[in-house]
């Protein structure tokens, strides 16, 4: 059923593998189309208690895949469109579903990083209520790299784990941060050498206690820390003011190049 994801489903715990491990599990379209559909499957599966999410390859996910981005400049006004809509019953566009799907389940989601989260990699990783992420492994907001703001549902996660300030400067700059930084900001939960062994365990445990005490307790999290899903609508609204234009366009070109960009 997929051709980018690997899911498997044991003793109510289903693990969910990027799979996409020579383009380092980087995000295309159809990519992300299976994440959300494999999230709402997941969804409406009563035998599963625990979810744990990691990349095939020693990856977690390198971002959006050039390709893509040169798709979204082939159909750009309809993509302006589609972002500057507000999305229905506040569920996410096309490119939020896939991270939005797995806060929307109702048992927790663990995701074991090594390597690297980038750009939609990190909201993708942020979008799970737990991160082991390996000692080696790094992590940027990175859609500043080609002169976007991140709009797969940073709005819903990135509030509940640091400071406003803090946040800003990640996403203007879009730096890439190391993981003691990213434990010490809040991005990942805790550090592990063997993440995905970590991420196992973690789920096993919480799969094995009360399955309405558990998702009792994420709903009661979730609902008091809310950013609220009118975030996601800015998040879109934004989006479409800038991708396609002059100055987005020749950061992507300035980054292909290997040169300085020249804004207008």
């Amino acid at each position: 059923m997929y051709e980018r994801l690997e899911i498997t489903i044991k003793d109510h715990v289903a693990e969910v593998m990027l799979n996409r491990p020579e383009k380092k599990n980087a995000l295309d379209t159809p990519f992300f189309d299976e994440l959300a559909a494999a999230g709402e499957e997941l969804q409406g599966n009563a035998d599963v208690r625990a979810v744990v999410l990691y990349g095939a390859g020693g990856c977690f996910c390198a971002g959006i895949d050039t390709s893509a981005l040169m798709e979204f400049s082939a159909n750009i006004d309809e993509i302006r469109k589609m972002l500057a809509t507000p999305p229905e019953h506040g569920r996410g566009n096309r490119f939020q579903r896939p991270t939005v799907v797995w806060q929307e389940l109702q048992v927790p989601v663990i995701a074991a990083v090594e390597g690297v989260a980038f750009g939609g990699g990190i909201q993708l990783a942020l979008a799970a209520d737990f991160r082991f992420m390996a000692p080696d492994a790094k992590m940027s907001i990175m859609e500043a790299k080609w002169g976007l703001v991140p709009d797969m549902g940073i709005t819903q996660c990135l509030p509940q784990l640091m400071r406003a300030d803090q946040a800003k400067e990640l996403i203007m700059t879009g730096r890439v941060l190391g993981a003691e930084e990213a434990l010490s900001l809040g991005l990942a939960t805790w550090l592990a050498d063997n993440p995905l062994e970590k991420a196992r365990a973690m789920a096993a445990e919480l799969a094995a206690r009360s399955p309405e005490a558990v998702q009792g307790s994420k709903a009661l999290v979730d609902q008091v820390w809310s950013a609220g899903r009118e975030g996601l609508a800015l998040e879109g609204e934004l989006q479409s003011k800038i991708i396609g234009y002059p100055n987005q366009m020749e950061t992507v070109m300035s980054q292909m190049q290997k040169r300085s960009p020249v804004y207008k």
